[in-house]
């Protein structure tokens, strides 16, 4: 019954001001130009190592799965939904729910837009369980280079989402967080580490 009243106040609230502006204004229309970089693959490599994460560049005709294998030797648990890696034994696709991911040491997904502004990467949900973003111990991000973008301003312009899903997210570097006695902790409320690789 509160949340009802509460809802018609703010209804009240909102019709009385609507009916006493008088006049209205149009936003303006303001064209925004975010940084631009000489070398945005350089820039975005410099500025994703800044952040904690290792940046990687495959070679062509490189196993995918070899080159994840090298990056962390010992992990024993990976969890992929993509095609091209068979080392998964978990599929984010196919678990019954999201805690059956608990455990994965290196999570293998896809980033679709690159930033070379603060070493960012967009990685729309594409898989049933999204946790695997942020349940792994460790995360591997796949980018390819002509997807990296100089400012987020150009990042938005590009952003598509999955309409089965209609989620994503930006990921730069390792989880990581001060708040405890000023103290920096890795991994705090996602992956220890991050690896971008650039195809």
């Amino acid at each position: 019954m509160e949340g009802g009243k509460s809802k018609m106040k703010k209804e009240d609230f909102l019709n009385k001001l609507r009916k006493n502006t008088h006049v209205q204004f149009d936003m303006p229309a303001v064209d925004v130009k975010g940084i631009q970089y000489e070398d945005t693959l350089k820039q975005f490599i410099e500025m994703t190592e800044s952040v904690g994460a290792h940046v990687i560049e495959a070679k062509e005709g490189e196993s995918l799965d070899e080159l994840v294998k090298k990056a962390y030797p010992e992990a024993k648990v990976f969890a992929s939904h993509l095609p091209e890696i068979t080392i998964a034994q978990k599929n984010p696709d196919t678990v019954a729910e999201a805690n059956d991911l608990n455990g994965t040491d290196v999570g293998i997904v896809r980033g679709e837009v690159g930033v070379a502004e603060n070493g960012c990467v967009w990685i729309p949900q594409t898989m049933k369980e999204k946790a695997v973003l942020f349940i792994s111990e460790y995360l591997v991000i796949f980018l390819e280079k002509e997807k990296i973008v100089n400012n987020m301003h150009e990042a938005y312009a590009r952003i598509e989402m999955d309409p089965k899903y209609n989620f994503g997210t930006f990921i730069s570097g390792p989880s990581k967080t001060a708040d405890i006695e000023q103290a920096l902790v890795m991994g705090a409320q996602a992956a220890r580490g991050v690896t971008v690789v650039l195809l």
